[in-house]
């Protein structure tokens, strides 16, 4: 990936894939919602040997922006090659299922934004016949549990929606990477108390990186993930009814 648009840029994952693709050479534009703190990102990639940086501030869950971001992004760099998408929110369990508003921010921006945006950015890499579209899920769109089953529902309608684009893209060349992380250290789960199970946001960007050059389908980040999902999936459900999980 020579040419590549971020969206959800000043995560902390996406940072960590900024900085990795900048020091590859990559041109890079970035997408978020915070000017300034796009800016330091952009800034930053430059000094680690990106040829070329563009940014726009952007609500991502505006999703009739999308078709001309897309359109500006491909300007901007004579074309993409490569996307990475990384927005997303962990909402609360707990206010979303007191609250469809609350529910429905997590699954617009999880979900439907991620949909509207891959529709734009695959019509055009299938156009061209080539082209690699990473997009962070997650492991607790596996399978709902009760601590967290509307992100999981968000993340899972987000795994399906990869694996069709995936079987709909295979004959065009383009691929489409799907990045599962467990637990992350980052702004997002600071609330959260750690343990051994998480992972770094440059571990994770390392992951997502050689999943894109290898064109792999599906891969948990950390690689342990896929085992412990496993274990889960295969709980039987009257089993899994009596586990807090």
């Amino acid at each position: 990936m020579k040419k590549v648009i971020v969206l959800g840029a000043t995560s902390a994952i996406a940072q960590a894939t900024v900085r990795l693709l900048a020091a590859r050479g990559a041109s890079l534009y970035l997408v978020g919602r915070n000017a300034a703190n796009l800016e330091a990102v952009a800034r930053d990639a430059s000094t680690r040997g990106a040829p070329k940086v563009e940014f726009r501030a952007l609500d991502l869950n505006d999703c009739e922006a999308h078709a001309s971001l897309v359109e500006r992004a491909w300007q901007a760099l004579g074309g993409l090659d490569g996307a990475v998408l990384a927005h997303g929110v962990l909402g609360d369990q707990t206010e979303s299922q007191r609250s469809w508003a609350a529910a429905e921010v997590v699954l617009r921006t999880n979900f439907l934004s991620a949909a509207s945006l891959l529709t734009e950015l695959a019509n055009r890499f299938e156009s061209q016949k080539a082209g690699t579209l990473v997009v962070i899920s997650s492991v607790a769109g596996d399978r709902g549990r009760q601590s967290n089953y509307v992100y999981g529902a968000s993340k899972g309608a987000l795994t399906v929606f990869l694996q069709g684009l995936r079987n709909r893209l295979a004959k065009s060349g383009v691929a489409v990477v799907t990045v599962k992380p467990g637990f992350v250290d980052t702004p997002m789960t600071a609330h959260v108390p750690k343990n051994k199970l998480f992972a770094s946001p440059e571990q994770v960007a390392r992951g997502l990186l050689k999943a894109a050059d290898g064109r792999k389908n599906e891969v948990y980040v950390p690689g342990f993930w896929a085992l412990i999902m496993l274990i889960i999936r295969s709980i039987p459900e009257p089993v899994f009814k009596r586990l807090k999980l």
